[in-house]
């Protein structure tokens, strides 16, 4: 038994789900926290379903930061989408408090447990199957963007530090290659002179965000397509979902993760480069509708800085991958023998098919600029 799993009943105790819990089932596919949907029955009425989630200590070493990021986030979002007439009940995530009023209990070994209300009539899935369903995850973090454009983003804490500081991932490469504890380096020679030749390229961003260039934003920071719910009836994204990264960051960055995950037709860890290929059609898809349900939100730096997003966010997730394979895969779960040296080469080829097709992104962002 997990230690989730013996603490169950005593996170379902401290909330009042408004009905008898009749069930509490693992939930989802998620690999960081531990997720259960609770099903209720509120006497005569249709019986009501919650997403209990313990969030990860190993993620997340402050729990109260993170579930203070939540709370603020989504209740200024209630109100927007209140204030435009939409259903704040099924546009955006809502906490549902302890009993005692609290934003979230903690059990006896520390273990922080939080609710939210089931959104009915969704659903959540791992890949685009169409380009429609990629642009429908675009306009819904586009709109994310749009509707917390007032909301200040140095308020946030910074519930994973330096997470999208590219010049820090450079530097962590950098010693793991100096303390070679596992004796790989003589193996990724290749992977080291890509990184070598793009070093400068690691502080663009940044570099623009300390001269003022680019705003600091409220950010998701985690932009894949599972991260939108799908109304089931209409295929449109109606809800951003897993905020436990939302702090202070760079709106290029989250669209640019997006671009890095859904802009190609590979397989993360795919051995057979000449199968991993960028797929600039599907930029476009994504950009389009991203800048649609930005709505004239971001700045013209921010637009200007797009591609970069795109390259920098797929050059650093390269770095990471080869960082945890010189250190003895330590961070990302692996299933097999050098599989993160694959995800890193992976990363690497759709950074250079990006540099290949530049001028063309830049077109791309210009052909939707508002």
């Amino acid at each position: 038994m997990s230690q989730a799993e013996q603490y169950l009943q005593q996170a379902l105790d401290a909330f009042d789900f408004g009905g008898q819990v009749v069930g509490a089932v693992r939930y989802g596919s998620g690999h960081i926290n531990d997720t259960f949907c609770v099903h209720t029955q509120p006497g005569e009425d249709p019986c009501r379903r919650f997403i209990l989630q313990r969030i990860s200590a190993a993620a997340f070493h402050h729990p109260d930061q993170v579930m203070a990021n939540i709370v603020g986030v989504t209740s200024f979002l209630g109100k927007q989408i209140a204030a435009a007439g939409g259903d704040p009940e099924r546009e955006t995530m809502s906490v549902y408090a302890t009993r005692d009023g609290k934003s979230f209990y903690t059990d006896a070994e520390g273990g922080a447990w939080r609710v939210y209300p089931f959104i009915e009539g969704t659903v959540c899935l791992q890949s685009a199957e169409t380009p429609e369903l990629f642009a429908a995850s675009a306009l819904a973090f586009g709109n994310f963007q749009r509707m917390l454009k007032d909301y200040p983003a140095d308020t946030l804490y910074e519930t994973i530090p330096r997470f999208h500081d590219t010049e820090d991932r450079l530097a962590k490469l950098k010693a793991a290659v100096t303390a070679d504890p596992m004796g790989r380096v003589k193996e990724v020679g290749p992977e080291l002179d890509f990184v070598t030749a793009r070093e400068a390229d690691c502080s663009v961003a940044l570099q623009a965000l300390r001269e003022g260039k680019l705003p600091l934003r409220v950010t998701h920071n985690d932009t894949k397509l599972n991260n939108v719910l799908i109304d089931r009836a209409s295929g449109k994204g109606i809800c951003v979902i897993d905020l436990d990264t939302v702090m202070p960051g760079l709106s290029i960055n989250d669209f640019g993760d997006s671009i890095r995950f859904g802009a190609n037709h590979s397989a993360e860890d795919e051995q057979d480069l000449s199968k991993v290929n960028f797929d600039l059609s599907l930029y476009e898809v994504y950009t389009k509708a991203f800048l649609e349900g930005a709505g004239g939100a971001l700045t013209a730096a921010e637009l200007d800085y797009l591609p970069w997003g795109a390259k920098l966010m797929t050059l650093e997730c390269g770095i990471r991958f080869l960082t945890d394979y010189l250190e003895g895969d330590h961070y990302f779960r692996t299933h097999r023998p050098g599989q993160n040296l694959d995800r890193c080469r992976t990363q690497f080829k759709l950074v250079a098919d990006m540099e290949a097709c530049w001028e063309q992104m830049k077109a791309v962002v210009d052909k939707y600029r508002p």
